[in-house]
């Protein structure tokens, strides 16, 4: 149910690169009346290539009303003769040949979404909701899901690094990372020098010594984050950890198998059993998480260490893509690495994750059955055979990028550019119809779900959406994913000592000072050519003062008038525009 693509090169006769795409977009109308879904629609059965329109999967047929006007084509091609020598040429003129031919794929208006309103709710929740916490040791714990499940140590991470985000924000530490910190004690394996999965009191219907390879690292990522942010007890846990991570890589040689016991590295089980290979991404998590030892400590090894791995991983072209935030955090460390360094092979490498992220991406809007109801465009599936899209990989991805784009800069080609900034903007959108009460009822899984249960007044997000119409949150209700609404809050919300109003902006702002108590100069990070969507947002649900006034000059002089949508004004500009705010005294 992925973007209905081939991509393949043409030797005989020699005509170089061929992108065909079928915008699926433009047949959901034939998708309702036949009851089919295009699911593998798109493929290759040489010399045959091109769509098959799909047919009702009860009845084999595909029967249209008489009088009924549908689309049953929508082919777009686009054709490449520059030679492609290896995996970088091939991954780069696939991300250029999608910038191409993005906007005949007609991108749905991404919209506004309050996510600073949905963070406090969400950390009221995390503080009082009896269904997301448990008492271990005399230390508070979070499950995973609604009330369900064992913790462990990814949930925890990824909850205090997500809040710790959320306070320095507002210039506040919270009480609640002092305490999800001060029970990590409870997974650390001093003998073995590592942190583990579970406590120490696990149920026995898990295996306690059982290690998913990317779960290793991703807890010492959100460790890492929480040193950096100064919390030294953090620091302390995470350089006590992170040569244990360091010998499994070597152990595995850098590719990582599905699952393998934490005590001897020997393996439990070495490959998916959709395409028969381990997790392949996660050298690029692992090159991150080095990269962010370097960071702690300047010492050159982590950095050694990662360009092992992401050597390591050349040569897997599109089968790169495991899970779809290990593979964004690997393109972030491709592209931090080539800073570093200032080798461009690593810039070029960059490309190659980023393909394989889009290649197993959604580009287009799906409106079948009940999906009407949520936005599926540009989302990813979180694994590499996943039919549904998952809150946590698609806010992670969306972190990894911000990343991405901001090392990367202007010496990025356009199309990547674009396309992760339309990633990012999308996500603001699409991310929160993970949430039950933006779902109809009958939208939502109400039996058979997989873990606990799903609560629709709790701000914790579904973990699954789905592009063909099946209810969401199957799976469960995510407690593990609640940052998602703090890291989208932190990421598109500027907010400034003294200023009246927080920033919104549905591309990154960067540059951002403060001239006086009511003047900013900034400048916007969008791809060239597009347009932006600034907004001056009040705070708490409150309104802006009419007294405010608010004046926005493009660099060049042009002024961009803001209108108001709601309790907010807005402008649109240039997405790439260096730019100076001023608004009068509102005392």
């Amino acid at each position: 149910m992925n973007t209905g693509l081939l991509y393949f090169t043409l030797d005989r006769p020699q005509m170089g690169a061929v992108l065909y795409v079928q915008n699926l977009s433009s047949l959901n109308p034939y998708f309702n009346a036949t009851g089919s879904k295009p699911e593998n629609a798109v493929r290759c059965d040489w010399p045959e290539l091109g769509y098959s329109p799909p047919l009702d999967p009860e009845t084999d047929q595909a029967v249209l009303r008489q009088g009924q006007t549908l689309v049953l084509y929508d082919t777009i091609l686009a054709v490449r003769a520059y030679p492609q020598r290896d995996e970088g040429d091939s991954a780069w003129q696939f991300l250029d040949m999608i910038g191409a031919i993005y906007p005949w794929l007609a991108p749905p208006q991404a919209e506004f979404r309050n996510w600073p309103a949905r963070a406090d709710a969400t950390v009221e929740d995390l503080l009082h909701a009896p269904e997301a916490r448990i008492e271990h040791f005399g230390h508070t714990y979070f499950h995973p899901y609604t009330a369900s499940e064992y913790p462990d140590v990814m949930v925890q991470l990824a909850i205090a690094s997500a809040v710790d985000d959320w306070a320095r924000w507002q210039g506040l530490r919270h009480p609640l990372v002092r305490a999800i910190l001060a029970g990590l004690e409870g997974f650390h394996d001093r003998s073995l020098g590592t942190l583990r999965r579970y406590l120490p009191n696990v149920g026995k219907d898990k295996n306690p010594n059982a290690v998913d390879s990317w779960y290793l690292y991703h807890p010492m990522l959100n460790l890492a984050n929480l040193a950096l942010a100064g919390h030294q007890d953090a620091r302390a846990l995470f350089l006590a950890t992170i040569d244990y991570g360091i010998r499994a890589a070597r152990h595995f040689s850098y590719r990582w198998p599905i699952l393998y016991d934490i005590r001897d590295f020997s393996v439990i089980q070495a490959v998916a059993e959709a395409d028969q290979r381990g997790q392949t991404d996660v050298g690029g998590i692992y090159a991150w998480v080095m990269l962010q030892a370097f960071e702690l400590t300047l010492d050159r090894r982590y950095v050694d260490e990662a360009m092992r791995a992401i050597d390591a991983a050349k040569g897997m072209r599109f089968e790169l893509n495991y899970q779809a935030n290990l593979t964004a955090w690997g393109a972030a460390a491709c592209i931090r690495l080539w800073r570093i360094t200032e080798r461009k092979d690593y810039l070029k490498q960059s490309y190659v994750y980023l393909a394989s992220f889009f290649h197993n991406s959604q580009i287009w809007q799906s409106e079948i059955g009940l999906s009407r109801h949520w936005r599926n465009f540009l989302g990813v599936t979180c694994l590499q055979d996943a039919p549904y899209m998952a809150a946590y990989e698609c806010f992670d991805s969306f972190a990894a990028f911000e990343r991405y784009l901001d090392y990367g800069g202007p010496d990025l080609i356009p199309s990547v550019r674009l396309l992760l900034s339309e990633y990012c903007r999308h996500a603001l959108d699409r991310a929160w119809f993970y949430y039950p009460d933006a779902l109809p009822e009958d939208g939502v899984a109400d039996h058979g779900i997989r873990n606990g249960y799903i609560k629709h007044d709790l701000n914790f997000p579904l973990e699954d959406l789905y592009p063909d119409g099946q209810k969401a949150g199957q799976v469960g209700q995510e407690i593990y994913g609640c940052g998602a609404a703090m890291i989208y809050a932190t990421r598109a919300f500027r907010r400034i000592p003294g200023v009246p109003f927080l920033l919104w902006c549905d591309v990154f702002v960067r540059a951002l000072h403060q001239i006086d108590a009511h003047t900013l100069t900034l400048r916007i990070d969008g791809p060239a050519g597009s347009q932006a969507r600034l907004a001056l947002v009040p705070e708490h649900g409150g309104t802006l003062t009419a007294t405010l006034a608010p004046r926005l000059i493009t660099a060049d002089g042009q002024a961009m008038p803001f209108t108001a949508q709601g309790n907010r004004l807005e402008a649109r500009l240039p997405a790439d525009a260096a730019l100076v705010l001023r608004w009068t005294d509102t005392d």
